[in-house]
């Protein structure tokens, strides 16, 4: 699997943040049994730079807290009957990885969150990521139901990994 991590604006971003988010990616694919090697890109902005994206791709202007951008289309969570169509468009041509899409993850709203939730930085960066790769995947949470199952999933992989709430 090749996770590609950055950070923008010369950010402050520990390391340890973006091991946490490739931690969780690379669990994600494996727990959610995805029958390829995959690509994803993580971004590290602030406040300012997610709300520009925000703005730009989904008409909502204010900052959020992470943004996927799935470079697949599933007509249901982990089907990949899409990509298997449409390989030249799902697969990278020089590594045959599946392009699982770019996860795009405010630094400022780690830091306000993780205090509002009352848990570490690092279990928000964890929860985050996990989230976005679940919408990467086709899960969604737009109905109660489809909301109870993405809520379920990343809670397995969040406690898998040891990154509960009281996580530190």
């Amino acid at each position: 699997m090749t996770i590609y991590t950055s950070v923008e604006k010369e950010l402050q971003v520990p390391d340890e943040y973006l091991e946490i988010s490739k931690d969780i990616a690379e669990f994600t694919v494996s727990y959610l049994e995805c029958p390829y090697e995959c690509e994803v890109e993580i971004i590290f902005t602030d406040n300012e730079g997610i709300h520009e994206l925000n703005r730009e791709h989904r008409g909502i202007d204010r900052p959020t807290d992470v943004l996927s951008f799935p470079m697949q289309y599933y007509e249901k969570p982990c089907d990949f009957s899409y990509a298997e169509a449409n390989q030249m468009d799902s697969f990278n041509s020089e590594t045959g990885e599946l392009l699982l899409g770019d996860i795009v993850i405010s630094i400022d709203k780690v830091k306000s969150q993780a205090e509002e939730y009352g848990h570490s930085e690092k279990r928000e960066v964890a929860f985050l990521t996990a989230h976005s790769m679940l919408h990467l995947f086709g899960y969604d949470h737009e109905t109660d139901e489809e909301r109870s199952s993405m809520e379920s999933l990343q809670e397995e992989i969040l406690n898998k990994k040891g990154y509960t709430r009281d996580y530190v």
